[in-house]
């Protein structure tokens, strides 16, 4: 399939300071795709140099084969066909709903232009509502006005700097599902930029994890989940466990007795086992390569258990259900189920 979206190798300094470096993508037709880091990764200002807001020192951007900027070209933003839905949802507060959505189409004729704005409102469920001014709807409200006001002009790429992050935890998820059901129903292709992990894993067909203005890792979210290449993929990504221990024919022995390591054949190796993937017994259970440990911290979340073991002076995390019956201070034995080499520690 061919790339709707190609980004490669852009770089962008402020100064002196490089904050985009060699930084390469794609995004196929009617994907949805996802940049995730911490703030200051560079994912924000990789966004706004695809939307042309900002221009790339170096690197070419294309999209649908047409060129958006290299050293010779330089589509403005306006141009591009390109959506985008900001942080702050930058929505005009003396404009009604229907006005704010209306806006997108600036160039089209009056009549033909609230007739669109009434079917994307219609999209998102706001007809009902397209009389308010902005500082009459609440959080999740303006957040479908601002994405409605983004796909009225049916762009082929729709870019979202973290849109859901202000919004109250239960609101996010239902807002989030919403969003991505549209998107998928009217295949638009867009870029989502977050630093939410569980964001990033459930919203995002593929994902690219930033780290210092580079890209660390691109994949599906399973992959990128279950393979991580460095140490700080798997630690962004969600809680692991770093163990260090010396793999043989693709076994490695650990204070949870032989562990199989996806990716390693023989040598020192940094193995990365996430905490559903170590299961606790009783001191009887296993056999001698396996060591005791304590429970020593334990969190309970509803649905399940996270445990902190200690083993060998060194703390391990282990995820559980609710039906554990460990409690603080027993002794128990960690088994793990499979456990991912990581290529480097960085």
């Amino acid at each position: 399939m061919t790339p709707l979206l190609t980004v490669e190798s852009i770089t962008k300094r402020f100064g002196d300071t490089p904050v985009v470096k060699d930084v390469s993508f794609t995004v196929y037709p009617g994907e949805i795709f996802a940049l995730l880091g911490p703030s200051g990764c560079g994912k924000t200002t990789t966004l706004r140099i695809i939307a042309g807001f900002e221009q790339a020192d170096a690197g070419t951007i294309s999209m649908a084969e047409r060129s958006l900027a290299s050293d010779s070209v330089y589509v403005p933003p306006e141009s591009r066909g390109i959506g985008f839905v900001f942080q702050d949802y930058a929505l005009f507060p003396h404009k009604n709903v229907l006005d704010n959505v209306a806006f997108g189409l600036r160039k089209v004729p009056k009549k033909t232009r609230r007739e669109r704005a009434l079917e994307v409102l219609d999209m998102v469920g706001m007809t009902d509502l397209h009389a308010r001014l902005p500082h009459h709807l609440s959080g999740g409200e303006q957040q479908r006005v601002a994405l409605a006001r983004s796909i009225i002009a049916r762009p082929k790429l729709l870019l979202l700097d973290e849109p859901f992050s202000s919004l109250d935890p239960g609101l996010r998820q239902t807002t989030r599902d919403e969003v991505r059901a549209l998107l998928k129903s009217e295949g638009i292709s867009a870029v989502l930029v977050t630093h939410a992990q569980e964001e990033a894993l459930s919203f995002a067909e593929r994902l690219a994890v930033m780290k210092d203005g580079t890209v660390e890792q691109i994949g599906t979210p399973e992959v990128v989940y279950r393979q991580p290449k460095t140490a700080y993929v798997a630690d962004f990504l969600g809680q692991t466990n770093f163990v260090n221990a010396y793999v043989k024919n693709g076994i490695a022995e650990t204070p949870f007795g032989h562990v199989a390591v996806e990716g390693a054949v023989t040598g020192e190796m940094l193995l990365s086992i996430r905490p559903e993937c170590l299961t606790m017994m009783s001191p009887d259970a296993g056999n001698g390569r396996i060591k005791d440990g304590r429970v020593v911290g334990q969190a309970f979340k509803g649905h399940d258990f996270t445990y902190r073991v200690e083993v060998d002076g060194e703390c391990y995390l282990v995820q559980t259900d609710y039906r554990c019956p460990f409690q603080l201070g027993d002794v128990v034995r960690l088994k793990a189920v499979s456990a991912v080499a990581i290529s480097d520690s960085s």
